[in-house]
């Protein structure tokens, strides 16, 4: 059975012994990352990129917690940040809570039911941050897509220059590596072609198993590969008035996870190429 991956931590404390007991405390639920400045988990997390939680003393030489995490807020804004403190510094707390820089303050020494709870939770809020988060950019990426297509659809030029700015904006909605728009006539692949690639191995689609069960089943069709640098790989084609003009392709140098609201949207999207490939076809 495959399991869920652990969220990532990162404790900082200038005190080894806390740091060390803050990292037995959370190793089985969480990779947990250490450094014993604020100065050092900047660069930890400079290297190890975002985290879910970071719990930090507040007491530190050189930079206090608050500092530290006032740093984090910009570059990660969803990651959860918990404060230790065994001093009332009531100004810096309420100040850092307020500007949402803190999700959580425990006082030293603390409880570890206490701690543990909190940070169960913070975990939580953090996931549904994160959801939240790409569901917005998702969304905002694909009204992008239709505006393009609107407009271009509005606008006169030629066909092959549309096709290559459908091609990468359909690339960025998508977070796909490589899109290709190619033109059937006559039952065969046509010029022109649009494509978008960041990529120098775009499967070739005249060969591609894939794209020639899109085309005989006349649906979309998504399958995850295991050979080669593609990973994932989307075919579907456009129709117009029931006539074929064209196949889509998404390809990922990733896994990647095809939602039904994604599909939705892609079904959506390739009406309207349709309709601006046959006015200006």
């Amino acid at each position: 059975m495959s399991r869920r991956k652990k969220p990532k931590m990162l404790v900082v404390d200038d005190e080894p012994d806390n740091l060390d007991l803050l990292y037995r405390t959370f190793r089985r639920e969480f990779q947990v990352s250490k450094a014993e400045s604020g100065a050092d988990a900047l660069n930890v997390l400079a290297t190890e990129g975002e985290v879910a939680v970071i719990i930090s003393d507040q007491r530190m030489p050189q930079m206090k917690g608050t500092e530290f995490l006032s740093q984090t807020v910009e570059q990660y804004p969803n990651t959860m940040r918990i404060i230790l403190t065994g001093f009332t510094d009531v100004e810096d707390l309420v100040e850092a809570i307020n500007s949402g820089q803190v999700y959580k303050y425990i006082t030293k020494p603390w409880d570890p039911t206490e701690l543990k709870g909190v940070v169960d939770r913070a975990a939580q809020t953090y996931d549904l941050l994160k959801q939240r988060t790409e569901e917005l950019e998702a969304c905002e990426s694909q009204t992008l897509l239709l505006s393009t297509l609107v407009k271009l659809t509005e606008e006169s030029q030629e066909l092959e220059t549309a096709l290559r700015a459908i091609a990468e904006v359909f690339a960025q909605a998508f977070e796909t590596q490589g899109c290709i728009l190619q033109i059937i006539k006559d039952g065969g692949f046509a010029s022109p072609v649009g494509r978008y690639s960041s990529t120098d191995e775009l499967l070739d689609l005249s060969t591609d198993a894939l794209t020639q069960e899109a085309l005989s089943s006349a649906t979309l069709q998504y399958s995850e590969l295991a050979d080669g640098p593609i990973k994932a790989h989307l075919a579907m084609p456009i129709y117009y008035q029931q006539k074929l003009l064209a196949l889509l392709s998404l390809q990922w140098t990733q896994a990647y996870n095809l939602s039904e609201e994604e599909k939705n949207s892609i079904h959506t999207s390739a009406q309207l190429v349709g309709l601006l490939i046959a006015a200006m076809g």
